[in-house]
């Protein structure tokens, strides 16, 4: 199976295979009411019920039938934020009801890639990549001016609020790896998280505000390619006790968007095997 869609129990180290399939399927996000997973694969999304089930169902996303692994669903369940290139031929982020329908335009400057949403619901933090420099930014969800929270200081990627809305959880590479970071929604605060010999990425934390899951890469990896070894870490929101929870083959496709189960305990990921 090239995709197994799986879920960590991070207080009993049980992991279980929810869903495998011969598709290339990536990014799930747990709904806020825990029942079912959001997926994307071949540029559409998908539902994955937790019924045990296995029968997934397609999101009506309208026109937008080019969307790529960065999207999620609102803290209040009622609306899906997608990233898609088909109008402009660069991705570009749009909202509609979580139950489908058309996409509402919010990004006028592209690309931009969706990475997380506010816990007030009232924000969208992601990477926009401006004059081929990757930054942070945060918009309203209505659209409007983006405010930009970094300035060019190496690739500034994968942008996630902490539950409490005081921090964006990010990766950058301005100190040399891809390391983890943290600023205040308001640009202030900035501070360094991890700092070892890893590419991290994609770091998420949990809706408990205890702990942050992220991806870490081999440090000769450049990028966050698919289908590497690579390995699931969980630390504190400070950084602390940084623990590897188990190697797998993956990497883009695993964990790009929030990943969390509503209570904290689970997140859910993307497994592979080679194409």
């Amino acid at each position: 199976m090239r995709s197994s869609v799986e879920i960590y129990n991070i207080r009993t180290g049980a992991n279980r295979v929810v869903w495998q399939t011969d598709q290339l399927i990536e990014a799930p996000n747990y709904s806020p009411d825990g029942r079912y997973l959001l997926l994307n694969g071949d540029g559409l999304l998908y539902r994955l019920p937790l019924d045990g089930s296995g029968e997934i169902a397609r999101v009506d996303t309208g026109f937008a039938t080019t969307c790529n692994n960065d999207h999620g669903i609102s803290p209040d369940g009622s609306l899906i934020a997608i990233s898609d290139k088909t109008q402009h031929g660069k991705s570009c982020i749009y909202v509609l009801p979580a139950e489908g329908g058309t996409p509402r335009q919010v990004t006028t400057n592209l690309p931009s890639y969706w990475h997380g949403w506010s816990p007030d619901g009232q924000l969208f933090s992601y990477c926009g990549i401006r004059n081929d420099v990757f930054d942070i930014y945060t918009i309203s969800i209505d659209g409007g001016e983006e405010t930009r929270l970094t300035h060019g200081e190496g690739r500034n990627d994968g942008p996630d609020f902490s539950a409490d809305g005081k921090w964006i959880y990010f990766n950058s590479s301005r100190t040399g790896l891809m390391q983890i970071w943290r600023i205040h929604p308001d640009g202030t605060g900035l501070q360094q998280v991890t700092h070892d010999n890893y590419g991290n990425w994609f770091a998420h934390p949990s809706p408990k505000n205890d702990k942050v899951v992220l991806i870490s890469y081999d440090p000769d990896v450049f990028d966050h390619p698919r289908d590497l070894k690579v390995r699931m870490r969980l630390m504190d929101m400070d950084g602390g006790n940084l623990t590897t929870l188990f190697e797998l083959f993956g990497g883009q496709g695993s964990i790009n968007v929030p990943n969390w189960s509503p209570d904290g305990d689970e997140f859910a990921y993307v497994r592979y095997e080679p194409a």
